[in-house]
């Protein structure tokens, strides 16, 4: 049994490559693209939500198509670790108190996927394959 799961960890890596990327870009794309509508003005670009939001929009873009998967899951990761620090920890010490569970998570996520790679199903293992 544990060897038929294990054969499939490359499979859901991608998987977990594509979700977190899919739901990090979100939050990108309400912040650019004014979807899912935010009810405020779209942040200026030389601002801390302004660099954040283009981080989540192009980044999320490309760790959901697998391109460029390690570079851009290193500097989501980085982005998330800045944000839990600069606007969640300050607030309290516990996640679940500071609301930073989410940047907490996506932080690690994506430092796991930079030291993973994108998966199987990936431009990358595409562009990789043509090689």
């Amino acid at each position: 049994m544990a060897a038929s799961l294990t054969s499939w960890s490359p499979h859901v890596l991608s998987l977990l490559r594509v979700a977190s990327g899919a739901a990090f870009m979100a939050h990108g794309t309400q912040k650019w693209l004014n979807f899912p509508p935010r009810g405020g003005a779209a942040p200026e670009l030389l601002s801390l939500g302004g660099a954040s939001g283009a981080i989540e929009l192009v980044g999320g873009a490309l760790l959901v198509l697998g391109l460029f998967t390690r570079p851009a899951a290193f500097i989501c990761s980085g982005s998330m670790a800045f944000a839990y620090f600069i606007a969640h920890a300050p607030r309290s010490f516990f996640p679940v108190l500071n609301g930073g569970d989410a940047a907490l998570l996506y932080c690690f996520a994506f430092f796991y996927i930079f030291f993973a790679g994108p998966g199987p199903w990936s431009l990358d293992a595409i562009i990789r394959s043509k090689k």
